[in-house]
């Protein structure tokens, strides 16, 4: 007498592998979440949106400068000086350091490095601007940081 499969015997592996394909799918890597966040940053920053793009500071960052300082130097900067009114911009992938400090003085948190690279056309003519862009994501202070080692 031949034995017969139960049908969950073959639904249930099927259903582990579709819950597993969603899991991976809807929750986002803290890479892509670290790259999302650069993302917004700069593209407020092109924009000339320099509120917004100061809420996406770092706690530390906020620290070295007030909203309102910090929207007059990117307008000074960029604008005026360069003589160009937006850029484009690419990224790196982000790349994780666990023991990153921003100062000499800091103490280490783990953060994601992403190189941005920024092209002008100016009065000047054009150019790139490289920033070393790195992304705490620590939840209750994550945010956009720059490194001011010596």
């Amino acid at each position: 007498m031949r034995r017969q499969t139960s049908p969950l015997i073959l639904i249930v592996p099927f259903a582990l592998i579709i819950v597993l394909l969603l899991f991976v799918v809807l929750i986002p890597s803290q890479s892509k979440q670290a790259s999302k966040l650069v993302t917004e940053f700069y593209n407020a920053e092109q924009q000339a949106d320099f509120a917004s793009s100061w809420e996406l500071l770092h706690p530390k960052m906020k620290e070295r400068f007030s909203k309102s300082s910090y929207m007059q130097d990117r307008v000074h900067t960029f604008m005026n000086h360069f003589g160009a009114d937006t850029y484009t911009y690419s990224t790196s992938k982000p790349s994780k350091i666990k023991h990153w400090t921003m100062t000499e003085e800091s103490e280490p948190i783990e953060v994601y490095e992403v190189i941005v690279t920024k092209n002008y056309n100016g009065k000047y003519g054009r150019f790139q601007f490289v920033q070393y862009t790195y992304v705490s994501l620590d939840k209750e202070e994550p945010g956009i940081l720059w490194d001011y080692k010596e």
